[in-house]
């Protein structure tokens, strides 16, 4: 694997940028179970280095799966790891954003045409989800009646919210409950965390904010957990939302902290010692 952070620490601003999103992009994959090829890694090498474009690093991914005479149920995987890699670059990389439904399916969209077939689309059916971080319970979901109205309303509100006069613990609490709330609408059949992951960031730095993609590639898994976790609640249980994991992870996005980020300590009703 390549290390990005000699890029990071020690390029130039250029390739810090684009080795910054590769890393995210690359680590985001995570979250489902993918890994990239090497040929990916070699391309995207080029692309840090200023040697080809992001778009001439598409075109050549494509060509590489395309020249496949042989596949494999693995290959398949790989194709979804390199491809959804190289466009959350190229969104991450871009300086443009646009707040409103449509901006957010869009990136979902981008990140994923060619992949899915329902890229782009707000899911038709109800889910459920069986969670490692809630023993096999699922969160509730929003139902598919109501699920555009209220993605449009919580943007909405956020929208209209004025941070003017707010401590960085309000600001952050604040940040953490507009996300666990649009998360948990859960729009799309896959690919949720890391369309949200790319939303947050280009939002949170649309609204000023200095945000470092590493963080999301590091801690992608913990992230998806602690949006889990700020949304459920079982009383049988004795079980209530808990947004202090979320709370955590944007603590270290935004105001730069190093709090511990561990997913065993978000498991429910852990056994005693």
């Amino acid at each position: 694997m390549i290390d990005f952070n000699e890029y990071i620490c020690n390029g130039e601003p250029g390739k810090q940028e684009k080795a910054s999103a590769w890393k995210t992009a690359i680590g985001l994959q995570s979250v489902a179970g993918l890994l990239p090829s090497e040929y990916l890694q070699d391309t995207l090498v080029k692309h840090i280095e200023g040697d080809i474009s992001i778009d001439e690093v598409k075109a050549l991914i494509d060509e590489y799966y395309q020249s496949k005479t042989v596949r494999t149920p693995h290959d398949k995987d790989t194709e979804e790891a390199d491809k959804v890699s190289v466009n959350i670059t190229q969104i991450l990389n871009e300086k443009s954003f646009t707040y409103s439904v449509t901006g957010f399916t869009s990136i979902h969209r981008r990140l994923f045409e060619g992949i899915f077939k329902s890229a782009g689309k707000i899911r038709d059916y109800d889910i459920t989800k069986k969670e490692w971080v809630l023993r096999g319970d699922t969160v509730l979901y929003v139902n598919t009646e109501d699920l555009h109205k209220a993605i449009e309303y919580d943007l909405e509100q956020e929208k209209n919210f004025s941070y003017k006069g707010l401590s960085w613990d309000e600001i952050t609490e604040h940040i953490a409950k507009f996300v666990s709330n649009l998360w948990q609408k859960y729009p799309f059949g896959e690919g949720n965390t890391r369309t949200m992951a790319v939303f947050i960031i280009k939002y949170l730095r649309s609204i000023g904010f200095d945000v470092k993609n590493e963080l999301f590639a590091e801690h992608s898994w913990y992230f998806r957990n602690a949006l889990v976790r700020a949304n459920y609640r079982n009383v049988h249980k004795n079980i209530e939302p808990d947004m202090s994991f979320l709370i955590l992870f944007l603590r270290n996005l935004m105001m730069g902290e190093h709090n511990e980020l561990r997913n065993r300590y978000m498991v429910v009703n852990l056994p005693s010692k």
